[in-house]
């Protein structure tokens, strides 16, 4: 209660001061762009999947437009150290994403280098994941997929180098016959979900699926 009072939890948008378990005040939240997009419908992100590899449905939670709120929100988890916005945006996403009885098999995330990882101390997807298999009652798995090489941020990377993620990913154990929801916090390229979503259908009967925090179109 002294933290509370003596460091009370701010809006990142405006600086208002609000309820320790909020991100942003209730004016400030009218401001995210909601995709509102159907799980099982075509959409812009699963038109951008079916581009790159076999997807089964696709889903974004907001719109990562320039100078918005929505890209101020992923940037705070992402570099500011907020992980606990990865809850918040998963309670946003279970408000608005039901699977109708077909949930899928597993949940995994895009994983960082271990070195990438000591740097930021915590993966910002792993909070976001968790929430929702909590919720959705889907287990887990932070091991499956590997990151085979250490690299800058997808933000800070020019176009080109966006392009370059051929292994960069690679499957640690035996899967298959599994339909796998593949998460990442923004769709951009869609190079590196690719990437990951052909290592799981390349290493058996794997059906792949994909949910983002943010898509940029």
């Amino acid at each position: 209660m002294i933290l509370d009072v003596l460091f009370p939890n701010r809006c990142i948008h405006c600086n208002t001061i609000i309820d320790s378990e909020l991100l942003v005040c209730g004016l400030c939240f009218n401001q995210i762009h909601f995709t509102h997009y159907n799980y099982f419908e075509n959409n812009p992100v699963k038109e951008k999947c079916s581009l790159l590899f076999p997807v089964e449905n696709a889903y974004s939670l907001i719109q990562f437009e320039e100078e918005s709120l929505s890209r101020k929100i992923i940037h705070d988890l992402k570099y500011r150290g907020r992980e606990k916005t990865g809850k918040i945006l998963a309670n946003w996403t279970t408000e608005r994403l039901n699977f109708n009885n077909k949930k899928p098999d597993l949940l995994i995330n895009v994983p960082l280098h271990p070195r990438k990882l000591k740097e930021r101390g915590y993966n910002q997807l792993h909070l976001f994941t968790e929430t929702l298999s909590s919720f959705y009652k889907i287990p887990f798995d932070h091991q499956l997929i590997k990151r085979n090489y250490y690299s800058k941020a997808q933000a800070l990377k020019d176009k080109k180098h966006r392009l370059e993620t051929i292994n960069t990913f690679s499957v640690t154990r035996p899967v298959s016959g599994k339909h796998i929801l593949l998460i990442d916090d923004v769709f951009t390229t869609g190079n590196t979900v690719s990437s990951v979503a052909w290592e799981i259908l390349n290493a058996g009967d794997n059906k792949v699926s994909v949910l983002v925090m943010a898509v940029d179109i």
